[in-house]
């Protein structure tokens, strides 16, 4: 028995090059395929529950134990993609996928700001057009929200990432955070509703899964967690938010009939702080989900457990698990995984 795991993190998956997006940042779904096997090859796939119980154990006794070559497949934001792709093939080969879907985006039909940023920049090939698009919109709000220059913003958040060239990391900086709440959403609206879609409403429902699908899931083995209920930077949220954000997607979990006394919470972005992770275990969250990269171990803090995605792990054709995981893992615990889904 052994005390680390290896959590792999998806988000798309999809055939990618027959999409309407294909310059949507996921995995493809061949490569997916590829993926699975060698994962189940090389790796023994625990469930949530496996991964619940160890670290219960451990506090109990003060070991955590799981197979060797542990892993735990997960899938975050509760996309369509998920429902008819990722779960007929892990139903087939009668393995758990754990998902993490934003209870907004499933509950209210609304396309989460995140995917509204991806779908932009999928759809508009010149990302420079985007940045003087987005200067502009600066320009014409800066008085009523008191923005700061153009130039300020892009210096201080246009830098390469560890998947996106510095304009990128601007659009999607400047979108997710970096603006006053009610100056982004305003921005990323107009933005989407002219490069993506006028019908918010009908994006949603192509794009989530919906509520008896994810019943579905959870019916046939799959796990289903918490990935907050509005998908924001929670760490910027008061307490008295996180609390809101907390309460509302366990909730969300009640409607699944899931599990509400032992639970699992996937931060969006990755993304936490000490008062949330207080609010979660007082709650019953037993770990927390990062996009820190690296393998999961027992001396890590259980609300604060990194992962892999998928672009770390090659497919069944490549060798065991060795050199590799020394290559990848090598200077990077300290990097934002999958910057392309985030």
């Amino acid at each position: 028995m052994q005390e680390t795991v290896t959590i792999v993190m998806y988000h798309y998956v999809r055939d990618l090059a027959r999409s309407r997006y294909p310059e949507i940042k996921g995995c493809d779904l061949h490569d997916f395929r590829e993926q699975l096997g060698y994962i189940c090859r090389y790796y023994t796939l625990i469930t949530a529950q496996d991964l619940i119980h160890a670290v219960l154990d451990k506090r109990a006794t003060g070991r955590w134990e799981l197979p060797a070559n542990a892993a735990l497949l997960t899938f975050d934001d509760g996309y369509a993609d998920h429902f008819h792709h990722v779960f007929p093939l892990l139903a087939a080969l009668r393995v758990q996928g754990s998902f993490f879907a934003a209870a907004r985006a499933i509950c209210e039909q609304r396309v989460l700001d995140v995917n509204k940023i991806h779908f932009i920049l999928a759809a508009v090939a010149d990302k420079r057009t985007l940045v003087a698009e987005l200067f502009a919109l600066l320009d014409r709000y800066r008085a009523e929200y008191r923005l700061e220059e153009n130039e300020a913003y892009y210096r201080r958040i246009a830098r390469a990432s560890r998947y996106d060239p510095p304009e990128v990391v601007f659009i999607k900086r400047l979108l997710q955070r970096e603006l006053p709440v009610t100056a982004r959403e305003r921005i990323t609206a107009a933005l989407f509703a002219k490069y993506v879609s006028q019908d918010e409403a009908a994006f949603a429902s192509e794009l989530y899964m919906d509520l008896d699908q994810l019943r579905c899931l959870a019916q046939n083995g799959m796990y289903i967690g918490s990935h907050a209920y509005n998908h924001v930077w929670l760490s910027q949220l008061t307490r008295e938010e996180q609390a809101e954000e907390i309460d509302r997607s366990i909730e969300f979990l009640s409607l699944l009939g899931n599990n509400t006394t032992t639970w699992i919470m996937c931060y969006p972005y990755g993304d936490s702080s000490e008062s949330l992770r207080r609010l979660i275990h007082a709650r019953g969250g037993v770990l927390g989900l990062t996009t820190r990269v690296a393998i999961a171990h027992a001396a890590d803090d259980p609300l604060l457990l990194p992962r892999l995605d998928t672009t770390d792990l090659p497919t069944h054709q490549a060798a065991p698990p060795g050199a590799w995981t020394t290559r990848v893992l090598a200077g990077r615990h300290d990097l934002e995984s999958n910057g392309h889904t985030e």
